[in-house]
C-alpha cells in the first residue's frame, strides 16, 4: 500500500517517487552502465549497495513505473530490468545533478567525464541519449548517433590517462 501524499508539490512528489539516493543510483547504473540484471547491479555498484536494499529498490522502482522487469530468456531465474519512458525522461535532471556535483563537490575526473560531456552537449545531446535509451529499453528504432559510445569512450580515456 502506498503512503498518503503529503502535498501536491511537484518537487515533493518527485522526491517521494524517487525516494532516496539508492533509487537514483540504480537508475544511473542502468542508464549509463547498461546494468540490466540484479547481479550486475549488485557486483558493479561503486557505492556498494547492500543486496537487500537493491532488491527492495528494484521492486519499488518497478511498482512506481520507472523500471519494467521481464524474465531473461537465456536464464529462467534471471530478470532483465529496463527503463520506462518516465525513467528515460530523468536524463535532463540527472545531467543537471551531475553538473551541480562537478561544480560543488570533489569529483574524480573519470567519474565526472560523462557528466561534463552531457552538460557541454546540451539538450541536443540529451535528446540523442534519450532516443538511444528508448532503442535499448523500449524497442524503438536505433538512432544514428550513439551517445553511449561517446560517453563510454570518454570514460575509458579518463581511466587510462
Amino acid at each position: 500500500m502506498d503512503k498518503p501524499i503529503r502535498s501536491g508539490c511537484p518537487i515533493n512528489l518527485t522526491l517521494e517517487t524517487l525516494g532516496d539516493r539508492w533509487s537514483l543510483i540504480i537508475i544511473r547504473d542502468i542508464m549509463f552502465g547498461n546494468r540490466r540484471h540484479y547481479r550486475d547491479l549488485l557486483n558493479h555498484s561503486e557505492e556498494g549497495i547492500a543486496s537487500n536494499i537493491l532488491a527492495d529498490r528494484l521492486k519499488k522502482l518497478t511498482s512506481k513505473g520507472l523500471l519494467s522487469a521481464r524474465s531473461d530468456p537465456s536464464h529462467k531465474q534471471k530478470t532483465i530490468y529496463s527503463l520506462t519512458e518516465p525513467a528515460i525522461q530523468l536524463v535532463p535532471l540527472l545531467v543537471q545533478m551531475g553538473a551541480w556535483g562537478r561544480r560543488y563537490t570533489p569529483v574524480t575526473r573519470e567519474l565526472s567525464i560523462r557528466a561534463q560531456l552531457l552538460e557541454e552537449g546540451g539538450p541536443a545531446m540529451w535528446e540523442a541519449f534519450m532516443a538511444e535509451l528508448r532503442s535499448l529499453h523500449l524497442g524503438a528504432a536505433a538512432p544514428a548517433r550513439s551517445v553511449i559510445e561517446e560517453l563510454t569512450s570518454a570514460y575509458r580515456a579518463a581511466l587510462g590517462g
